[in-house]
C-alpha cells in the first residue's frame, strides 16, 4: 500500500520563484524532497501558506505530488518574520485535511511548519519527523538584535523537538547545535544533508559557458549566488576582492546573482542598494557586476562559467549553492560555518575561511589563482565529491529510509514488512550505485569498444565473444543481439561468434591441455588478424581464467575488450579497452553486464548503418541552444554550447 505523506512547508513554495528574501535552500529542498519521494512510490501533499488570490487551493505539481495552498492570513506575501500568527488557522484547516483522508507521517520544514506538526500530532497522533532548515539560538548567536524572529519561537523549537518522532539534521554542525543548545536527544537525531539534480547541474565546458552568458572569455570570473540579505556576508566577497587586488596585485570580476528583480533593481532588493555603495567605497564599480535574479536553468552557465564560487555567511544551516557549484566544477571558497564545512573539504575541492574575513578571503582566491594546476585538480575533485555523497536520488533515499523507521515503531504490526522493504530498498539501492557509478566511469571506455568493433566488421572481420560459467550465457546473448535480432529489426545481422565452453569439448582434450586453454584453442582455429575478441568474465578467478585466450588472441593480432567486475584491470596489458564495472559483487555484475551488452550492440548497431546516434539538443531561456556530448575515450570532445 502507498504511504501518505505530507510535507508541511509554511513560507517556502517549491512553486515560489527563487532568490527573493524569503525564497531559497528551503524552496528547493521541499520541492525535490517532494518530486523524488513521489518516484519511490509514496503519495505526497505539500501544505504551504497561499500568498496569493491567483492561486489555486490545490494544485496538481508532478505525478505523486500535490501543492496545497493553505488559507491562512492575507492571500498576499507576508514576512515570514511575521507569519506566526497565521499558524492557528494553518492548523486548523491541516487537521481537516488529515481527518478526511488521514496521512502515514508529517514532515514539518521550519519552526512554524514544526509547531503545526505537534498540535496535529498531539490530537491525532500522527507520528512526524522535521528539518529545522535554521535554529532561532543559533541565528540570536550571529544575527543578535538584528533577528526579528519573535521571542516564542526559542519555547517553539524547545517542545518540537521533545515531541518530534525524529529530527533531520543537515550537517554535523547541525546536529551538534541540536545537541548542545537545545538538549535534543541524540538518538534522535539523524544527519541527511540537502543535494542536486545531476540532470539540472553538471560541468558545462567554460568557454562555452562564458559565449552564452556574453562574458569575456580571458577574465578572472569569481560568482556569489544566493539570497540578498545581510546573513549571507556578501559584502566580505566584495571587501574581499578589494583586497585581492590591493593586496596580492590581482583583479577580477564579480557576478553577484542574486534579488527579487531580473534586474538587480536596489529598490526592490535595499541589501543590493547597501552592497552597491561598499562596492563603490571599495572602488570597485567596474570590476561587481548585480547580475539580479536568474532562473534555475540558467545557473549552471554562471557557475561553470566562473573560475571559483565564493560564499561567505555569518551562519549557514546547510547551504545548496556550493553543492552545486561544485556539481558543475567550480571549487569552493567558503566560510568555516554550518554546512559549508561538510559540503567543502578544506584544500580537496575548496578552501574554508573564517566568516568576516577579507583578508583570509583575498589571501585563499589569490593562492588559486597563482596555482592554476591546482585549481584543475580542486575543480575535478569537486565534481566527485558532488555526485558522490549529494544527488537529491541519495538524499531522499535516506529520508524514506528514516519515514519507514518512524512508521516500524508507531506501528508494530509493520515491523515485519519494514524490514522486508529495507532488504529490497537495500539491493536496489546498491545496484542503482553501481550503474551510477558505471555510468560515470565507463563511458569512454564503452565508446572505445564499440569504435573498436564497428571497424573491425566494416573491415570484414568478425567478433569471438567468450565468457566462462554464467558468463558463458552473456557472450551467447551477445552473439545473438548481433546476429538475430538485427535480422528482426529489418538489418543486416554482424558477423560473431561465441566459442564453446561446452563442457564435451573440454571433456575431449582433457588428456592434452587444461580447460584454462578452452577458448585458446579455439582463437587459434578460428581467429583472423583484425578480428576482435571479447571476454566477458565476473570477478577473481573467472576473470584471470580468461588471461590465456587474450594472450592467444594478442599473437595472433586481435584485438582485444575484456568486460570485467572488479579486479578485472589486471587484464589491462592483455586489452586494448577494459571495460571494469566498479563492484565486486557478482551478481551486481552480471547485471551491469547485460547492460553494456546492449549498449554495445546499439552502438554497433548505429555505426553499420552509417551513422552515430543523435545527440541531445536542449532548449534552454539563455536564448542558446546546448548540446550534450559525451568524452570518447582518448579522442574526448568537449561540450559546446553555440548561439540558436
Amino acid at each position: 500500500m502507498r504511504r501518505r505523506v505530507a510535507l508541511i512547508s509554511e513560507h517556502a513554495s517549491p512553486l515560489a520563484v527563487l532568490g527573493g528574501v524569503d525564497s531559497g535552500g528551503q524552496n528547493v529542498y521541499v520541492g525535490k524532497v517532494a518530486s523524488h519521494l513521489a518516484e519511490l512510490g509514496y503519495d505526497v501533499d505539500v501544505f504551504t501558506r497561499r500568498d496569493s488570490s491567483h492561486l489555486p487551493r490545490v494544485a496538481r505539481w508532478t505525478h505523486g505530488v500535490r501543492i496545497i495552498h493553505v488559507p491562512a492570513g492575507p492571500p498576499s506575501p507576508v514576512r515570514k518574520e511575521n507569519m506566526l500568527g497565521f499558524m492557528g488557522e494553518f492548523t486548523a484547516f491541516v487537521l481537516q485535511a488529515c481527518r478526511r483522508k488521514p496521512y502515514d507521517l508529517l514532515h514539518a520544514n521550519f519552526f512554524m511548519s514544526g509547531l503545526v506538526a505537534a498540535d496535529v500530532k498531539a490530537v491525532l497522533g500522527t507520528p512526524f519527523v522535521v528539518t529545522f532548515h535554521a535554529l532561532g539560538r543559533v541565528r540570536r548567536l550571529y544575527q543578535l538584535e538584528t533577528d526579528s524572529f519573535p521571542e516564542e519561537r526559542l519555547a517553539i523549537e524547545d517542545r518540537i523537538i521533545a515531541e518530534a518522532d525524529r529530527i533531520i539534521a543537515e550537517c554535523p554542525q547541525d546536529e551538534e547545535d541540536l545537541i548542545r543548545l537545545y538538549d535534543a536527544d541524540p538518538e534522535k537525531i539523524t544527519i541527511v544533508p540537502c543535494g542536486f539534480d545531476p540532470g539540472e547541474f553538471w560541468p558545462v565546458d567554460k568557454a562555452a559557458a562564458r559565449v552564452a552568458l556574453g562574458l569575456d572569455p580571458d577574465e578572472r570570473l569569481i560568482l556569489q549566488l544566493g539570497r540578498m540579505v545581510p546573513r549571507k556576508g556578501v559584502e566580505t566577497v566584495i571587501r574581499g576582492l578589494g583586497r585581492l587586488r590591493a593586496q596580492h596585485g590581482i583583479s577580477a570580476r564579480l557576478l553577484i546573482v542574486g534579488g527579487e528583480s531580473d534586474d538587480a533593481d536596489a529598490q526592490i532588493t535595499p541589501e543590493i542598494g547597501r552592497l552597491r555603495k561598499i562596492a563603490s567605497a571599495e572602488d570597485l564599480d567596474q570590476e561587481v557586476d548585480f547580475v539580479g535574479r536568474r532562473g534555475r536553468d540558467q545557473l549552471r552557465y554562471y557557475y561553470s562559467a566562473a573560475d571559483l564560487f565564493v560564499t561567505t555567511p555569518w551562519y549557514e544551516p546547510f547551504g545548496i549553492t556550493p553543492v552545486e557549484a561544485m556539481a558543475c566544477g567550480t571549487p569552493v571558497v567558503g566560510s568555516n560555518v554550518g554546512g559549508i564545512k561538510f559540503t567543502v573539504r578544506d584544500g580537496e575541492n575548496g578552501y574554508l575561511v573564517p566568516p568576516n574575513d577579507p583578508e583570509a578571503l583575498a589571501e585563499r582566491i589569490a593562492h588559486l589563482y597563482q596555482n592554476p594546476k591546482l585549481l584543475s585538480v580542486l575543480s575535478r575533485q569537486a565534481v566527485r565529491r558532488a555526485n558522490d555523497l549529494f544527488t537529491w536520488q541519495r538524499v531522499t533515499g535516506a529520508v524514506a529510509d528514516l519515514y519507514e523507521e518512524v512508521l516500524s515503531a508507531s506501528q508494530p504490526e509493520r515491523r515485519d514488512e519494514a524490514g522486508d522493504l529495507a532488504v529490497i530498498d537495500g539491493s536496489f539501492d546498491a545496484l542503482m550505485g553501481t550503474l551510477q557509478e558505471s555510468r560515470r566511469r565507463l563511458r569512454p571506455s564503452l565508446l572505445e569498444a564499440a569504435e573498436l568493433l564497428s571497424t573491425c566488421l566494416a573491415r570484414d572481420g568478425k567478433a569471438l565473444i567468450c565468457g566462462l560459467g554464467s558468463d558463458a550465457f552473456s557472450a551467447q546473448h551477445f552473439v545473438s543481439e548481433l546476429i538475430g535480432r538485427y535480422r528482426v529489426l529489418g538489418r543486416t545481422g554482424l558477423p560473431a561468434l561465441a566459442l564453446s565452453a561446452d563442457s564435451a569439448a573440454i571433456g575431449l582434450w582433457s588428456d592434452s591441455p587444461g580447460c584454462d586453454d578452452v577458448f585458446a584453442r579455439q582463437i587459434e582455429v578460428l581467429g583472423r588478424t583484425g578480428d576482435v575478441l571479447v571476454g566477458l568474465g565476473g570477478v577473481g578467478e573467472r576473470c584471470r581464467g580468461l588471461a590465456p585466450a587474450f594472450e592467444a588472441a594478442r599473437e595472433m593480432g586481435l584485438g582485444c575488450v575484456a568486460v570485467m567486475g572488479g579486479g578485472g584491470d589486471a587484464l589491462d596489458r592483455l586489452t586494448d579497452v577494459t571495460i571494469s564495472v566498479p563492484s565486486s559483487e557478482p551478481h551486481q555484475v552480471r547485471q551491469v553486464q547485460m547492460m553494456i551488452v546492449h549498449l554495445l550492440c546499439k552502438l554497433m548497431g548505429e555505426r553499420s548503418l552509417g551513422r552515430r546516434p543523435q545527440a541531445a539538443w536542449k532548449s534552454t531561456s539563455c536564448t542558446t541552444w546546448e548540446l550534450r556530448v559525451v568524452g570518447a575515450g582518448r579522442r574526448a570532445v568537449p561540450r559546446a554550447v553555440a548561439r540558436s
